[in-house]
């Protein structure tokens, strides 16, 4: 039975997440246009796909809760928005 090789790279340092939903979105366009770049070495690639799923995790839970105070506002029901 062949062995699996380990990796000896290690672990980058996780982040700190951004204080707002915005910084979180720019950082995300940000990585996305770096791994589309073509650019970045595999152990980079990964790292930078690490991030982008944190970051993405960030900005699902700032969307759920502000959807949870807009139902709230609105007596539990999420009503259409109105661009007019």
């Amino acid at each position: 039975m062949a062995k699996t090789p380990v990796s000896t790279a290690e672990p980058t340092p996780e982040l700190p997440l951004p204080s707002t939903y915005e910084e979180a979105q720019a950082e995300l366009e940000h990585l996305v246009s770096q791994m589309e770049s073509g650019q970045l070495p595999l152990d980079g690639l990964l790292a930078s796909y690490r991030r982008g799923a944190q970051l993405l995790q960030f900005c699902r839970a700032r969307l759920e809760a502000v959807e949870a105070q807009v139902k709230l506002l609105e007596d539990g029901q999420l009503k259409p928005w109105d661009a007019a």
